[in-house]
């Protein structure tokens, strides 16, 4: 049985990942750094990524035979306000990642983001000029180009913006909003901010695609491009949630400590290519009525 290497386990992504991977034949070992995880047949380890000694030493202990590293500092506004904590998870520790992977030369994936690029010039391909206007979306730009610098075979895999199943640390963006809406709480969405989505499940599918048949960059966004209004009113009818709380705004409406791009739609026409597929969005939230 082949050993995967899982970064994040506690996380929202890493958690569904290590989910899936034990389904697949994998043995799975999950790196988590403050909060403890119990995944059945996913051995945990805590370590901090960003001391390369203890890095190069599980990897001596492990010996796995592909990576997936999906451990970060992903919410912007922290980033924004933390730029030297958040550095060093998500440029130096992945870094490290690359070298020690191409020290072996074994299959890596790297979790990046749509938030590379500055949402003005839709959709956004591969070879597109990465933009960011946050700091997050600096930092994985550094983190994309250290990476191909040290090990050009790795993965680069740019992620949009991600819902489903949250983990018991680390819930997606969708939890939020339906505890409030089921609350009748208010809930204002944008009407100018465009993404892409998909669910946890389809993403770890197109990052098992890629660690398989990819190097260097590409895209995993969904096909259906949606407003965060749009998606939230989907999501009430799909999950038959109250809609007496859902309502509509704009960005300039909302101060946030990181900028916030308007239109992250991906071109994802070359993972779709080599086999990825995502459902639909009312598919995807079809697929999570009763489990969120």
């Amino acid at each position: 049985m082949k050993k995967l290497l899982v970064t994040g386990s506690s996380g929202f992504l890493g958690w569904n990942l290590c989910q899936i991977a034990t389904q697949q034949n994998w043995q799975v070992f999950g790196t988590y750094s403050t909060h403890a995880i119990n995944i059945p047949k996913v051995l945990s380890q805590k370590i901090d990524l960003t001391d390369f000694q203890a890095l190069k030493t599980l990897f001596a202990e492990i010996q796995p035979d592909a990576v997936i590293h999906a451990a970060a500092a992903s919410k912007p506004n922290y980033c924004q306000t933390h730029p030297q904590e958040s550095y060093r998870i998500n440029v130096t520790a992945s870094c490290y990642i690359a070298d020690l992977c191409a020290e072996v030369e074994i299959p890596c994936a790297f979790t990046s983001t749509d938030l590379v690029f500055d949402g003005l010039n839709p959709p956004y391909r591969e070879g597109d000029r990465v933009c960011p206007v946050s700091i997050y979306g600096e930092q994985k730009v550094l983190a994309e180009q250290g990476i191909l610098e040290r090990y050009p075979k790795t993965a680069i895999c740019r992620m949009p913006l991600m819902f489903g199943i949250a983990s018991p640390h680390s819930p997606s963006f969708i939890q939020s909003f339906i505890a409030k809406l089921r609350q009748e709480e208010e809930l204002t969405l944008f009407v100018d901010e465009y993404r892409m989505p998909v669910s946890a499940e389809t993403a770890t599918h197109g990052l098992f695609l890629a660690l398989e048949k990819a190097t260097g960059i590409l895209h995993l966004g969904g096909k259906e491009r949606l407003s965060r209004y749009e998606f939230g009113c989907l999501m009430t009818e799909v999950l038959e949630l109250p809609k007496t709380g859902l309502k509509a705004c704009s960005q300039k409406d909302v101060t946030m400590a990181a900028p916030r791009p308007a239109d992250l739609a991906m071109d994802s026409s070359k993972a779709f290519t080599l086999g990825y597929n995502p459902p639909t969005i009312r598919e995807e939230l079809a697929t999570l009525k009763g489990k969120v």
